[in-house]
């Protein structure tokens, strides 16, 4: 097998890319990491330059076969990872050294967990990973990260692979509720209260709500979506890198998994949050509202999912990340993972030990979590058995 360096997923026909996940995960389609390099949403400029790593099955002039792939990026900061290493950077300067560029294997802007070596088999995924290695080694840079791998892709990994987790919140129908009012009945009377008041104070505003995929949504839902997003990001003092381009490719590529969630009040859309389908899973992504309504955020980023996730039968929803206040609303913690291989070895030692430390107190912080679920108690005992 040869390994081959992509500066654009264009490089490699879709359906190849494709045959190697199962398309349950919309983020890792082609048609959406191709869709965000051709719609400007990755660029230099933003610190994100295409470095894909593919491995083909073929010699001589036969391009050969794709028989594994990495989405991967050459990196000069570390914004929209979600996993944190701005510490490590730290370190590394003060010491002379530099951490950029760094080579990571990820989703941009999308802390989702989901595959991240697709590989036609288990030997191709460890020939895969050993790629990344030599090439990062190569070419010199400070490290490599998979961020958001899947569990089932840990063996993939040697002992010079460091180890992290950390914690999200994600609501699961584990008690095959059939509807809102059942997901609310597993509930203790405290918090099935609360959200019922929620629920009701936003109604009284008249605010009402729609849900469209892509090949229903208008110009002007999208364009709704995109002020939202912006206006967000702006309250935040954060670089927007999503571009209107990119929704509208969605809405055309992927048309049914794409889910706007929008809020309309007095003739106007004043809310809506973006979320992406899976085969069993709903990922919610960004959110945005132009009027302050009580309410509102919950309702459009939470409750709005959930009854989608029980009228469509799905089976999980991923909010995003952080964020303790889902806990009372019926999404528990949950263990994400990625793994880090660091060049320096000194450097690798000291990263190990930290991360084990870290490991060490967000299980202990699972664990405290767990005693504040908002389902009663025979139920609470059901979901952590």
């Amino acid at each position: 097998m040869r390994a081959r360096i992509l500066g654009a997923l264009t490089d490699i026909p879709a359906d190849a890319w494709d045959a190697l996940h199962d398309g349950r995960n919309p983020f890792v389609a082609h048609a959406f990491l191709a869709g965000m390099e051709a719609h400007g949403c990755v660029r230099a400029s933003l610190g994100w330059m295409p470095c894909h790593l593919g491995l083909f099955d073929g010699d001589g002039a036969d391009a050969g076969t794709l028989v594994a792939a990495a989405p991967g990026y050459r990196k000069r900061n570390s914004h929209g990872e979600f996993v944190f290493d701005h510490a490590w950077a730290h370190a590394y300067a003060q010491h002379g050294l530099s951490y950029y560029p760094k080579w990571l294997g990820a989703v941009p802007y999308s802390p989702v967990t989901g595959p991240r070596l697709l590989a036609r088999d288990a030997a191709s995924r460890r020939a895969l990973v050993a790629a990344i290695v030599a090439f990062v080694r190569e070419s010199g840079w400070s490290s490599a990260h998979v961020d958001f791998h899947r569990e089932d892709e840990a063996d993939a990994f040697d002992a010079d692979w460091i180890p992290r987790i950390d914690v999200q919140y994600h609501w699961e129908n584990r008690g095959a509720w059939r509807d809102f009012d059942a997901f609310l009945a597993a509930m203790d009377h405290k918090h099935r209260k609360n959200i019922r008041q929620e629920r009701a104070k936003l109604a009284r505003h008249g605010v009402r709500f729609r849900v469209v995929h892509g090949d229903e949504a208008s110009d002007a839902d999208l364009d709704a979506m995109h002020g939202f997003y912006l206006q967000t990001f702006a309250e935040y003092g954060n670089t927007p890198a999503i571009t209107r381009g990119f929704l509208r490719h969605l809405a055309d590529a992927m048309p049914r998994a794409l889910v706007l969630v929008l809020a309309d009040l007095d003739g106007a859309t004043i809310a809506g949050a973006l979320c992406l389908r899976g085969a069993d899973t709903l990922y919610g992504r960004y959110w945005g509202a132009t009027r302050l309504v009580p309410g509102l955020h919950f309702e459009t980023c939470y409750y709005q999912g959930i009854d989608y996730c029980l009228r469509e039968g799905l089976q999980r929803f991923e909010p995003g990340a952080q964020g303790e206040h889902k806990l009372a609303r019926g999404f528990l913690p949950t263990c994400v993972h990625s793994r880090h291989w660091i060049g320096e070895p000194e450097f690798a030692d000291a990263i190990r030990q930290w991360c084990a430390e870290e490991s060490h107190s967000v299980r202990r912080y699972m664990a405290a979590l767990a005693s504040h679920t908002p389902f009663r108690d025979e139920h609470a005992r059901e979901e952590h058995a």
